[in-house]
């Protein structure tokens, strides 16, 4: 099985399956990760984690299945890779904070993915690599685009340029990465932080994550206006009357 979705009640977890190839990208992975952003719909999930079951995150798209399409035409090779990219948006417009929890390494494709959640958990032998240029090939999964708002322009250059892996610590002191861990607790510090978030408030959490990731393509007057119309709905909801009876009472809010 190439990819399975689990369901652990306030939390989804994505296991990317496909050991045998690094967990390059499969259908069923596709499949999966599409069906846990619909799923985030629901008021009792409060993240996702993307995660692999083997020693490597995500080694991107499978060089053979690439061999292939080179009989497609343009249009269809276009078609194919819109694919991707239906899957990155629906990473960013997922309802609640999605995690990659990155064993071994993420490269390629897989790199685009992992840059598109909102929270990254690495070991701290994770290499990260723009692979693209080895085999001919150039960006996509709006890797160009993560990189442009999270990392120094000369740095991004040297990925995809010269394909040269950048090792977990070198993400975390750039801010790309949020938490470093020994090799094989990258899911267990994802849980972790699963578990912060569970206790949060849903509503809030969902607008402040819209919020972050619309304010790098937004001007600061949409942004502004942004901000205020979030702002409104959410201190008329039940959780702000919870959050701020907790904080003046001085004990801890339940937002269950």
């Amino acid at each position: 099985m190439n990819a399975r979705l689990e369901d652990k009640g306030d939390r989804l977890i994505v296991w990317n399956g496909n050991t045998a190839k690094r967990g390059a990208l499969s259908p069923e992975l596709y499949s999966c990760i599409l069906q846990a952003m619909e799923q985030a719909q629901d008021r009792r999930i409060r993240a996702v984690i993307l995660t692999s079951e083997g020693p490597f995150f995500c080694a991107g798209g499978d060089l053979n299945v690439l061999i292939e399409r080179r009989g497609l035409s343009e249009p269809e090779r276009r078609e194919k890779i819109d694919g991707l990219h239906d899957l990155i948006r629906a990473i960013r417009s997922c309802p609640v904070p999605v995690i990659a929890a990155v064993e071994g390494g993420a490269a390629g494709a897989g790199l685009s993915i992992a840059l598109a959640c909102d929270m990254i958990v690495a070991s701290e032998e994770a290499r990260f690599t723009a692979a693209y240029v080895k085999a001919g090939l150039v960006p996509d999964g709006g890797l160009t685009s993560a990189m442009a708002r999270m990392l120094p322009r000369p740095l991004a250059m040297e990925m995809c340029l010269m394909g040269r892996p950048v090792n977990a610590h070198r993400f975390a002191d750039l801010g790309a990465v949020n938490r470093i861990c020994k090799p094989g607790k990258a899911m267990e510090e994802a849980l972790t932080l699963a578990d912060t978030l569970a206790e949060g408030p849903r509503d809030a959490l969902s607008l402040i994550r819209g919020l972050v990731a619309e304010a790098y393509e937004a001007t600061e007057a949409a942004q502004l206006d942004a901000e205020r119309n979030a702002m409104a709905a959410a201190s008329g909801k039940d959780e702000a009357a919870e959050g701020i009876a907790a904080f003046l009472e001085k004990r801890k809010p339940s937002y269950r």
